[in-house]
């Protein structure tokens, strides 16, 4: 038997990347601490800072504005001691959840007061909670300036979720994104996954993405599917 079905259409991939610009990053009161020290390199009290905040809070997002502006050498946590001979900046993003090259560290720190630079730290946890074992690291660590991101309010996430739709030339009603500032994960990773999806599934039912629309993607979403199946 022939099927005679009408064949679904998979959209392309146009790799829609969110922006890491400074003129990308939306403020709101979870982030405006982190956003004005970022801000205010190279004018730093402290030339150790450290951003910390939740999986998704935009963390990655103000390292990259800060790296565009500084044009720091990105280190990576587990082998700090690459960098012997360099003077800075440096930006270590996504340290204290694994090992650490604490020499390494202690010593790039004592480099960067001695030499005037700047060191930009992002991590999921306080750096009292760090898997620091080395009396001096940790004492260095107590004298950083740490700013706390949190997770992101109703402002920043629907801020977010209008700025991802844009990106991809799509309106939306408001009553969408009110929807979804409710039921996603308070996460900017989250916004932009469920943006992506709801792209992918309007294009393919050749449909505009409404409150309904939403609703099936972010219960398909929650229910743990890959993608979501028409």
């Amino acid at each position: 038997m022939t099927d005679v079905s009408t064949p679904r259409q998979l959209p392309l991939d146009l790799g829609h990347e969110p922006g890491y610009s400074r003129d990308d990053l939306i403020v709101s009161a979870s982030n405006m601490a982190a956003v004005d020290i970022v801000d205010r390199w190279p004018g730093w009290i402290s030339p150790v800072v450290v951003l910390a905040g939740p999986t998704g809070s935009g963390k990655t997002h103000l390292a990259a504005v800060w790296k565009a502006e500084s044009d720091a050498i990105i280190l990576d946590a587990h082998s700090i001691g690459t960098a012997s001979g360099e003077r800075g900046p440096f930006l270590i993003d996504d340290i204290g959840s694994g090992p650490i090259d604490e020499s390494g560290l202690f010593h790039l720190i004592n480099t960067v007061r001695q030499s005037g630079s700047s060191l930009l730290m992002t991590s999921r946890k306080w750096p009292a909670n760090w898997p620091v074992t080395l009396p001096d690291l940790a004492s260095r660590l107590k004298t950083a300036t740490t700013v706390e991101i949190g997770e992101p309010d109703d402002t920043l996430l629907a801020g977010v979720l209008y700025k991802l739709f844009a990106d991809r030339q799509i309106a939306v009603d408001p009553n969408v994104i009110n929807f979804l500032v409710s039921h996603i994960e308070r996460s900017l990773s989250t916004a932009n996954r469920i943006v992506e999806r709801l792209d992918r599934v309007a294009l393919e039912k050749k449909s505009r993405i409404t409150r309904a629309l939403a609703a099936s993607v972010v219960t398909a979403s929650d229910e743990g599917q890959a993608a979501f199946e028409l």
